[in-house]
């Protein structure tokens, strides 16, 4: 088997948020097929504990635990630097001899998950590298900006452009480039036309075994029985404007037709504006849970409110999987290709959104046909082909 150098800005293991699920199973893919050397880093001191489940996939990891409080004071040099803040924050003289030392060793084929890791291979030109940026993260930034006040706003704009910067120099001097949809490919071919021939993309998959609606889950939620689910990592800025959005704007509308109604809110480390809803009536905030599926499967309609939105959303890929059904604004659809009204609720606005939560409620049909979906579209094994067929080539 051949080496391969897989870099990843977060220890991939548990798959338990979007980033995360995605690097697992490419990780997990191309370890049946290469010698895996995996240098990530550990942001969260709860992850410790799966360090040596990753040493049992890969060949050796070089895995470093960073505080975000420090990474954001090595941020701020970025301004001094000029760069974007994300390059320093993860800024390591340790991996990066690591890594030198694979290359010297012959490993010449590297895959780096997120832009920010390109930094550690961005001179050994002679391995062949292929960059998984998953989406435009620099368009997140320039989204984020309009939505805070100054001067969060001048540096989410700022950030915005010098990570486009570093991401087209990544783009050119890479093997190739990769996202998460053919749309996400395409807007970024836009943004770097002087490497259009060399941007490409896998879709998600999901594990439809694992996210069976065959299975029997116990219930988790009160008596209440039309309970409306979010799922996501709720410390996530996306994920939060879309809660605190949904709480503020549909939910009241649901709760004149149905006043026993539930919004659940199930994920980890929810910020202080998310705790805050608990104290409101008709909503649940679980913070982590163990098994995200008890929810999903006893929820009446899974829903997807995001205004601010990249790539492909797992939680609706892992919602259509369980035979919810699923709303989702148009932002959580980019990338996913299913049939609203079919497969999936769409809805642009507030008054939509409840309306399609409502008839939602009763159209078991357009759950099955998502499942459907799910299974002819979005497999592992086929979307990762791919990759293989890049580093080979």
């Amino acid at each position: 088997m051949a080496d391969l150098l897989f870099l990843a800005h977060r220890i991939p293991y548990p798959p338990n948020k979007g980033d995360k699920i995605r690097a697992w199973h490419l990780l997990e893919h191309l370890a049946q097929s290469h010698r895996v050397h995996l240098g990530a880093f550990i942001d969260d001191p709860d992850d410790r504990r799966y360090v040596d489940k990753l040493r049992t996939v890969c060949a050796s990891t070089c895995l470093v635990e960073i505080d975000p409080r420090w990474g954001k004071v090595r941020a701020l040099t970025g301004l001094l630097t000029g760069e974007p803040l994300t390059l320093p924050f993860y800024r390591h003289a340790g991996m990066q001899k690591w890594v030198d030392g694979l290359i010297a060793d012959g490993v010449d084929r590297v895959l780096t998950y997120s832009s920010a890791m390109a930094r550690f291979v961005m001179h050994h030109a002679s391995a062949r590298r292929i960059m998984d940026f998953v989406d435009i993260d620099s368009d997140k930034w320039r989204q984020y900006a309009p939505t805070k006040p100054w001067p969060l706003s001048w540096l989410y704009r700022r950030e915005g452009e010098k990570l486009l910067a570093w991401e087209r120099r990544v783009a050119a001097e890479f093997d190739a480039s990769l996202f998460v949809s053919a749309a996400e490919a395409r807007d970024f071919q836009i943004l770097a036309p002087e490497s259009a021939h060399r941007v490409g993309y896998f879709h998600n998959g999901v594990d439809a075994d694992y996210f069976s609606p065959e299975r029997a889950y116990p219930n988790p939620y009160p008596s209440a029985d039309k309970t409306f689910v979010f799922t996501g990592a709720m410390d996530y800025w996306p994920n939060v404007d879309a809660v605190l959005w949904f709480a503020a704007e549909v939910l009241p509308i649901l709760r004149s037709s149905l006043p026993d109604c539930l919004f659940a809110i199930v994920g980890s480390k929810p910020a202080a504006e998310v705790k805050a809803l608990a104290s409101q009536p008709n909503i649940l905030v679980t913070g982590r849970v163990e098994d995200v599926r008890p929810y999903l499967a006893h929820a009446a309609v899974v829903v997807a409110p995001m205004r601010i939105a990249r790539g492909i959303q797992n939680k609706v890929l892992e919602g259509m999987a369980m035979a919810r059904p699923v709303v989702v604004t148009p932002q959580a659809l980019e990338g996913i290709d299913a049939h609203p009204m079919r497969e999936v609720w769409l809805a642009a606005d507030a008054p939509a959104m409840a309306a399609a939560v409502l008839l939602a409620l009763n159209n078991a049909e357009v759950g099955q046909a998502g499942r459907r979906r799910v299974l002819d579209s979005f497999a592992w094994s086929h979307n990762l082909i791919r990759v293989d067929q890049l580093l080979e080539a």
